[in-house]
């Protein structure tokens, strides 16, 4: 339910997104475009929705021979419909936006399960949504850009998709180029930074943390159930939880312990340090007074020869 709520939330907010960046619909021509960004929203966010949900269940019955109506992926596969419309959702015909949404369901599994395959974590789909999708989105301009609507927001401006166009490539090729320029340009300022949380070992959590949950070892929740009961039962889901959990609590107590040791050693050196000081500068040794005075003899004698 939770889920669902997120993806209606986003679509209405899609539509105040699109449609609301022409600013003001006084104005005839922005009007023709707002209404145009409105409609192919809504059919390419359907069209996702749809290819992703059928797509998913053929590719699970072509693997286990049963049919799964998946609806996480088809909540997600409009949500790459939407992705992949907002860059041209004011210049297309209603024909291309339906094209452009049911390619983004299909990209957006393709994209889930080679993350799968190249085991890399990404729990809410955000690479397949938002870079994949994108990516398409991004080329789809180049693509289906009507060249009437292209000349509403630019006048004078002669590109325009290259269906319409199959002797001028310019659109598509600048699409290429944006999308060329931002994946260099993230690549060479965040890779570092994720190469060092890498090296420091910041990168991804503990794998007992993963399975105690998040909330709990890193936000501190308290959700216990059987083991603040004492009841713990192996062959239950919620007991064998609940042992990870009491298994995690055990290792940051000794964690906190031995922290504590470590900062009490360092105030007793710190405090020895600063003893050791203190007598080095203000309370004079035997030996140095014997020194001291043996200095003070010798130059007495000199003064006399």
């Amino acid at each position: 339910m939770s889920l669902i709520l997120i993806v209606k939330i986003a679509l209405h907010s899609w539509y105040g997104f699109n449609a609301g960046s022409v600013y003001y619909i006084t104005v005839k021509s922005n009007a023709v475009l707002a209404q145009n960004a409105v409609v192919n929203t809504t059919l390419s966010a359907a069209a996702g929705c749809i290819s992703a949900l059928l797509a998913k269940a053929w590719l699970s019955e072509r693997q286990t021979g049963e049919a799964t109506f998946s609806l996480t992926d088809a909540l997600w596969g409009c949500l790459s419909g939407l992705v992949s419309v907002t860059g041209g959702c004011a210049i297309i015909d209603s024909w291309a936006s339906i094209v452009i949404g049911l390619i983004s369901g299909l990209i957006y599994l393709w994209g889930s399960n080679l993350l799968v395959k190249m085991q890399v974590d990404d729990a809410v789909d955000a690479i397949p949504i938002h870079l994949c999708s994108g990516v398409w989105g991004a080329l789809s301009v180049g693509l289906f850009a009507v060249p009437e609507y292209v000349q509403l927001i630019h006048p004078g401006v002669t590109a325009a998709g290259w269906f319409y166009k199959i002797n001028d490539g310019r659109l598509l090729a600048c699409q290429v180029i944006g999308i060329l320029f931002v994946l260099g340009w993230v690549t060479v300022l965040m890779l570092p930074f994720f190469g060092l949380l890498h090296y420091l070992g910041w990168l991804r959590a503990d794998s007992l943390d993963e399975i105690v949950g998040l909330d709990i070892s890193y936000h501190g929740a308290n959700v216990l159930t059987n083991y603040n009961q004492g009841n713990i039962n192996v062959a239950d889901d919620n007991g064998s939880h609940d042992q990870y959990v009491a298994e995690h609590h055990q290792r940051r107590q000794q964690q906190r312990e031995q922290n504590q040791k470590r900062s009490t050693l360092r105030r007793r050196m710190l405090f020895l340090d600063l003893s050791s000081s203190k007598s080095d500068h203000h309370i004079p040794t035997r030996q140095q007074e014997g020194g001291e005075n043996a200095i003070e003899m010798e130059e007495g004698a000199n003064a006399v020869f």
